[in-house]
């Protein structure tokens, strides 16, 4: 009983694919996940103002390419593109490789998963009601095309003495549905009472046909114009 599968591990190769994406054996397996792992940490611990939700890292031959996916990519950047060449400097020193940076914008932050959760635990740091935070943010995301989101937290919420879950769903959420497009996060804020789990769902339509890229395609389409060339 209660046994949940990830959304993003039941759906790979059905409408999306890995945020890792390259092939290696033995010794060079370990070593470049090892690398992607600290180049994810880097990032998102060195620009929590650019509201990165997700960094996808190919590997075609002896290149490393980096895409950023962020909200806010002018922070990345910074004057004159000075900001991504010591970014680009840093994140080659942590590989051989060449190391390539892809920043893009994400027109639409309310239905990303990622930043709906990163923003609900901004919320709760700043001591603001978990059920005003989780309210506001599902009629944000329904209110810019998502078709269904479903919020849970999770810990010592408003600082009761014994921890509890509470959960908010708007909208159709039809997590056995494998062709539906559901994005999927949960993160942590570390408030004074202790830790509060959140975890978002964002359903944002049927992908019919079998298409591993469909999700990252959509997502460029959406924002075609906010996509910034290899440096």
């Amino acid at each position: 009983m209660g046994q949940k599968s990830n959304p993003i591990g039941l759906r790979l190769q059905i409408n999306r694919t890995w945020d890792s994406r390259w092939y290696a054996e033995g010794r060079d397996y370990a070593q470049l996940l090892k690398e992607d792992i600290e180049m994810r940490k880097f990032i998102v611990d060195s620009l929590p103002q650019a509201a990165i939700s997700k960094v996808v890292i190919e590997r075609p031959a002896k290149l490393c390419r980096v895409s950023i996916y962020a909200a806010r990519p002018g922070v990345i950047i910074g004057k004159k593109g000075a900001d991504i060449e010591k970014l680009r400097a840093k994140l080659a020193a942590m590989t051989d490789s060449e190391v390539k940076l892809n920043i893009v914008e994400i027109r639409k932050p309310e239905v990303d998963a990622k930043l709906v959760a990163q923003g609900i635990a901004d919320q709760l740091l700043r001591r603001i009601a978990f059920r005003r935070a989780m309210k506001r943010a599902m009629q944000s995301a329904m209110r810019l095309g998502a078709e269904g989101i479903k919020i849970v937290c999770g810990g010592r919420l408003g600082g009761a003495e014994i921890a509890r879950v509470e959960q908010y769903r708007e909208g159709r959420v039809p997590l056995h549905t494998l062709r539906a497009n559901i994005d999927y996060a949960e993160t942590e804020a570390l408030t004074a009472y202790g830790i509060i789990g959140i975890k978002v769902w964002v359903f944002k339509g049927e992908i019919l046909g079998h298409d591993p890229t469909a999700q990252d395609r959509l997502m460029m389409e959406a924002q075609t114009s906010g996509v910034r060339p290899a440096r």
